[in-house]
């Protein structure tokens, strides 16, 4: 049994969640691209889908790659800070429970040991991933300075517009390195 065949069994927090455990995660050892997200909307929870909602659309986008790319775990792991749908919150869904990435996450970022590139979604995976966090914004700035292993990006959610309307420089500046990136590795794959 690995590591995710583990994680789609827990139930640790079955119990304090609205609509229980239902861990959505993807990957496999020889997958390149890690996804780091932050938690399952109701969607994913629903389908048990990664990304299976309108925030995935526009990640897509971003990296410009269809479904079929996406969704191929020996290309792209997707794992989020916490693997069930945490619940509604006042402004969208509820932060990660922390649990997920205190008892799983130092040892699933060993398991994928191939990774060229870890896309750091959010507020919380950033928190988490890296050290000098002070917010999404400054942590994107920095784009040139992660890549090409590491890049910090908002979440794709359409709750985000605003950020991306004030921050036109993200998807005129990143996005296009980004694609040229996440396809210089889907391409040595193939």
């Amino acid at each position: 049994m690995t590591i995710l065949d583990e994680i789609k069994q827990c139930k640790i927090c079955h119990d304090n969640l609205p609509l229980g455990a239902n861990p959505t995660i993807q990957g496999s050892t020889n997958a390149r691209i890690l996804v780091a997200g932050q938690a399952p909307s109701k969607n994913v929870h629903l389908t048990n889908k990664p990304f299976n909602d309108a925030s995935g659309v526009r990640l897509r986008s971003w990296l410009n790659v269809t479904r079929d790319v996406f969704y191929n775990p020996k290309i792209f792991a997707i794992v989020p800070m916490a693997f069930c749908y945490p619940g509604k919150g006042k402004s969208g869904d509820l932060p990660p429970p922390p649990i997920c990435a205190q008892k799983w996450r130092k040892t699933l970022l060993q398991y994928f040991n191939k990774v060229e590139l870890t896309i750091v979604i959010g507020q919380y995976a950033q928190q988490y991933h890296f050290a000098n966090f002070t917010s999404v914004t400054e942590q994107t700035k920095q784009w040139q300075t992660q890549l090409p292993n590491i890049i910090a990006l908002p979440h794709p959610s359409p709750r985000n517009r605003h950020w991306l309307e004030k921050n036109s420089w993200f998807e005129r500046d990143v996005i296009p390195i980004l694609q040229t990136t996440t396809h210089k590795i889907i391409t040595k794959i193939k």
